[in-house]
């Protein structure tokens, strides 16, 4: 039963996960988080912060490890391969269809609509993540705006501010470990 739930939520959200990984985490966590309760907030969390260090997309490394932890190997095979099969179907078709309309005005209109809607997710997204167990100290807000400043004014590398973030937090916990 657990590979068929693997495969339908990761189905899912493959179907309707717009704008790539960042898009689909917001759907992932609701599924895996709040719905299935396979892991707690804390640990999707971690998830995340692992997933985005890891090479790959976020989506795939998230349902990869997900399955993992829910079904070993093979459930980690089912949750990703769920994932892109709805992609790789889309693509097929909307390519096909796409070359032979997209002077259309309303495959234009779609795309300008589609793109306002992958932005919703990604804030949903980011959303989502504040809660008190991910952001329980001051620490963690600074870092996250300090991030978001560094990333969008003065275009500082990603690769850099995950490292430096880390670093900030490993500090804060060795000067305030209970905090």
């Amino acid at each position: 039963m657990i590979y068929l739930d693997l495969f339908l939520v990761f189905f899912k959200i493959g179907l309707f996960g717009f704008g790539g990984g960042y898009g689909m985490v917001s759907l992932i966590r609701m599924d895996v988080v709040e719905k299935y309760q396979w892991m707690s907030a804390g640990e999707f969390a971690d998830l995340l912060a692992v997933s985005q260090m890891t090479p790959g997309p976020i989506s795939i490394n998230t349902a990869t490890y997900v399955g993992f932890t829910q079904a070993s190997v093979l459930g980690s095979i089912i949750a990703t391969f769920a994932l892109c099969l709805p992609s790789i179907i889309m693509m097929a078709i909307v390519l096909k269809l796409f070359f032979k309309h997209k002077d259309s005005p309303y495959v234009t209109n779609v795309m300008k609509y589609i793109t306002l809607v992958v932005a919703g997710l990604i804030i949903g997204a980011a959303l989502s993540m504040y809660d008190q167990e991910t952001f329980s100290s001051i620490i963690s807000f600074v870092i996250f705006l300090g991030t978001l400043a560094a990333t969008y004014f003065w275009k500082i590398n990603p690769i850099l501010l995950i490292v430096i973030s880390g670093f900030i937090g490993w500090l804060w916990g060795l000067w305030m470990p209970t905090v």
